[in-house]
């Protein structure tokens, strides 16, 4: 038995777990309009859920109209039994790229209606969509419109950093910066982007090392010097045409990685060429090298060898249907 001294603390003590937990039960029938998942990463596909927890003061919900933000793109809705839906669409403040061709405009808002949702049971509102790679590090909104028997609620207030949180909060998607897509490396202000080299037969001294290097700072950097594991040696080339003849030369200065600009180093162009080498480089290996930078410094990097002939990478990505 415990003394009364002793069971007033135990009491008070379960006290704040007993109110948490029955803040967790009752947590749904005062919850707000959410999404579920309500975190992606730039650049990915999405697949999410306005979950609806309850009506309007009591009232079943018979309307949910969601407001695509600017950044998700390529949005299409999924059907529901009981419910119709219909889309608005509006152009894109930045047109993005699908299958090679240019898409300017797509669904801005979704629309489920005619359904009956009472007050006392919960439901989800699905739809997917693509995250663009610069929306990396916002929250972005879904503004939603409950529209009920009797009344409506706006879910469109914005929460504010140090504020508390508004009665009618807009859906938020957090979205994490954009991962580096495989074979990319990122140093500084410049991005290595799939470093490789071809197969060469027998007896070959020479082989050509490619890849694109991207500077997205606001000074220049310069390629000066490289190292390859199967090689001597390597020099920075330039082939170009000279009144109808194909030639090369090294570049003794280095290669010049403008600011936000782009090289590519590939067949018939700026290139590194891998002198004196140990033995002939075979489709599938993977050999290790340093690029050297004026400002950047030493950048390791694997080079991947692919077939005799072969052209460069497919760019690194993806979309969905």
């Amino acid at each position: 038995m415990f003394s009364r001294p002793m069971f007033s603390r135990l009491a008070a003590r379960a006290l704040p777990v007993a109110a948490l937990a029955s803040a967790l039960i009752a947590g749904p029938a005062a919850a707000h309009v959410t999404l579920a998942p309500n975190q992606a990463q730039a650049g990915t596909s999405i697949r999410t859920a306005l979950r609806v927890p309850h009506g309007c003061d009591g009232s079943a919900t018979t309307a949910i109209k969601v407001t695509i933000p600017e950044g998700v793109v390529g949005v299409k809705p999924m059907p529901k039994a009981g419910w119709t839906v219909a889309t608005e669409t509006a152009p894109y403040a930045k047109p993005y790229t699908s299958h090679g061709k240019t898409i300017s405009e797509g669904v801005k808002s979704i629309t489920w209606s005619g359904g009956n949702l009472p007050d006392a049971q919960y439901e989800e509102f699905i739809f997917i969509g693509s995250v663009q790679a610069d929306a990396g590090g916002q929250n972005l909104a879904f503004p939603v419109l409950q529209t009920c028997e009797k009344g409506a609620t706006d879910w469109s207030e914005m929460a504010m950093q140090g504020q508390p949180m508004p009665p009618r909060p807009a859906p938020l998607l957090k979205v994490a910066a954009a991962a580096a897509p495989a074979g990319v490396i990122k140093v500084g202000d410049l991005t290595l982007d799939a470093p490789w080299s071809r197969a060469t037969p027998g007896g070959a001294k020479v082989a050509g090392g490619f890849l694109k290097i991207t500077n997205t700072g606001t000074t220049p950097d310069r390629l000066v010097s490289a190292t390859f594991e199967q090689s001597g040696r390597v020099e920075i080339h330039e082939m170009a045409m000279n009144n109808g003849v194909m030639t090369m030369r090294p570049l003794a200065a280095g290669l010049e990685i403008a600011p936000g600009k782009s090289v590519e180093l590939a067949p018939g162009g700026f290139h590194l060429m891998f002198m004196d080498l140990k033995q002939p480089l075979k489709e599938g290996e993977k050999v290790k090298g340093v690029l050297v930078f004026q400002k950047a410094g030493k950048v390791d990097v694997t080079f991947d060898v692919r077939g005799l002939g072969a052209s460069a990478p497919a760019a690194a990505g993806g979309h969905q249907h």
